[in-house]
């Protein structure tokens, strides 16, 4: 099995570190864009834009949380390449095409990745989850409920979370979160962001943090 994956260097490091790399050869875009593979990695779509239009047949697994499925190629697999979650045991999975969907399962299936279908939108899941907990805590932190420190404390000694919802962010990245919840906004607008993390965020952006 032959992959080929466009990613930045802490993506790099995190896929090259899974199960699946054990069975398969791993090609990187940044080495050999015209790579001819069996499936196609790109960790990096919602930041510089599809890397592999010429590719039509063979499964496109692309990390588009905020990008409108209509707006994605049928052969793209939507999954979750946020920090922390492209490590999980089992991946999400969103695309709405019986055709690809099989196709992506037999790559999969081949690398003994384990998966599960979730409905084709933006967050799938477990993001859309962890960007609601996030907003919840910055609505908090805005009228002084807590310090972030004490939030992050009590949500996993009281819930057994692996990390608090300001660590979450910050491992995730602000705007990531920000970006999420301004495409959920427009369908439900119980996704509004809080106001101290739209300030927050757009401080990031203005003065990223390398």
């Amino acid at each position: 099995m032959q992959i080929l994956v466009k990613a930045n260097s802490s993506q790099k490091a995190s896929f090259a570190a899974l199960p699946i790399a054990a069975h398969a050869r791993i090609f990187w875009h940044d080495q050999d864009p015209d790579k001819q593979a069996d499936a196609y990695f790109d960790l990096c779509y919602e930041e510089e834009g599809p890397a592999f239009s010429w590719v039509h047949h063979q499964p496109i697994f692309v990390n588009a949380l905020t990008t409108d499925a209509a707006s994605l190629p049928e052969n793209a697999i939507r999954i979750n390449g946020w920090n922390g979650f492209l490590e999980r045991k089992i991946w999400e999975l969103g695309n709405d095409h019986p055709n690809h969907r099989a196709k992506a399962q037999m790559v999969l299936d081949e690398l003994e990745q384990e998966y599960t279908w979730v409905p084709n939108e933006p967050g799938l899941v477990a993001a859309r989850v962890i960007a609601m907990i996030v907003n919840e805590a910055f609505f908090a932190y805005g009228d002084a409920v807590s310090s972030k420190a004490d939030m992050d404390t009590a949500m996993k000694l009281g819930t057994n979370y692996p990390l608090g919802p300001f660590e979450w962010a910050d491992k995730i990245g602000l705007p990531k979160i920000w970006q999420l919840l301004k495409a959920l906004e427009k369908e439900n607008p119980r996704y509004q962001p809080a106001p101290e993390l739209v300030r927050e965020a757009n401080a990031l952006i203005q003065n990223p943090i390398d």
